[in-house]
């Protein structure tokens, strides 16, 4: 990326931000750390580490979980390889970034007792190992689940869009991790460790973008890809079914929405695109400057 490709994207970047910073009043954070042990997903081995001729693998594994559980005591993030003559295993964790160093070490130190797969991801924590050298896309989808509750209101998908891009810009401004509320929407998203800058928020938009498609008009969702994930749920319609009569956002008179409401919803729709706008210049700039 040349230097006025990369003015022009941390340009449009602050004034996404500077945008959100105008409604401080209905973006704020928010910290949610209960039931962090939950499971959330696992995947089995790939087929070379579940063919291991020479029967080293289980040490080998031993030896990871071993040096992943005591770094966990010390950072939320850290990859390692290890190995012998004829496997190496290439290994990390990450913790999420508002948790305590107990809490990631009681999360971490949990997932070798779970027969752990190949990927295996609790509520507070991951632990993702494999054949050291063998690629996987950092936007290929893991997990995704969508809340068989619907809002029916038109403008909950706007107040939606608007959080989505919020916690987009946030997780670029926040180092890879953003946990926020934008109006009722709570939304939370994380990159690996490993990730930075334009490939952390091209990550989270994707995982916003399969959210947007696949998830509609429910209420709360969450998409895992490879390297990062996002998660969004709304707070005040957690009892109302999709055929139910009552819709988001009724303001005092019936279906009528409060002129704050229009004000979010518009601004919502500026901010995405503001967002979207963002990472594809960045993308198409890092193409020019790769070619």
């Amino acid at each position: 990326m040349d230097v006025s490709s990369s003015k022009s994207c941390c340009y449009l970047l602050s004034l996404t931000l500077l945008f959100f910073s105008c409604f401080g009043n209905n973006l704020s954070m928010s910290t949610n750390t209960s039931n962090l042990h939950g499971l959330v997903y696992r995947h089995c081995a790939n087929q070379y580490l579940s063919t291991d001729r020479t029967g080293s693998l289980p040490q080998i594994l031993s030896s990871l979980f071993d040096e992943l559980v005591e770094q966990s005591s010390q950072s939320k993030f850290y990859e390692t390889s290890v190995g012998d003559d004829y496997i190496a295993v290439s290994g990390l964790f990450q913790c999420r970034n508002d948790l305590s160093r107990d809490q990631c070490f009681n999360c971490v130190n949990r997932l070798p007792e779970m027969t752990v797969p190949a990927q295996i991801r609790l509520l507070g924590c991951y632990l993702h190992y494999k054949a050291d050298g063998s690629q996987v896309s950092r936007l290929e989808l893991q997990h995704k689940t969508c809340s068989e509750f619907k809002a029916v209101n038109d403008g909950f998908e706007e107040v939606r869009d608007g959080a989505l891009a919020a916690v987009v810009s946030g997780v670029v401004e926040g180092n890879g991790f953003c946990d926020t509320s934008y109006e009722s929407m709570h939304v939370i998203a994380q990159c690996q460790g490993n990730l930075e800058g334009c490939d952390c928020g091209e990550c989270v938009t994707n995982a916003v973008q399969i959210a947007q498609d696949e998830c509609g008009e429910s209420i709360s969702g969450e998409v895992y890809l490879d390297s990062c994930f996002m998660s969004y749920n709304y707070d005040g319609i957690n009892e109302i079914p999709s055929n139910s009569n009552q819709g988001f956002g009724k303001g005092p008179a019936g279906n009528s929405s409060s002129g704050r409401g229009q004000a979010i919803v518009a601004g919502g729709a500026v901010a995405v695109l503001l967002v979207f706008f963002f990472f594809y210049m960045c993308r198409s700039s890092r193409k020019k400057s790769g070619g």
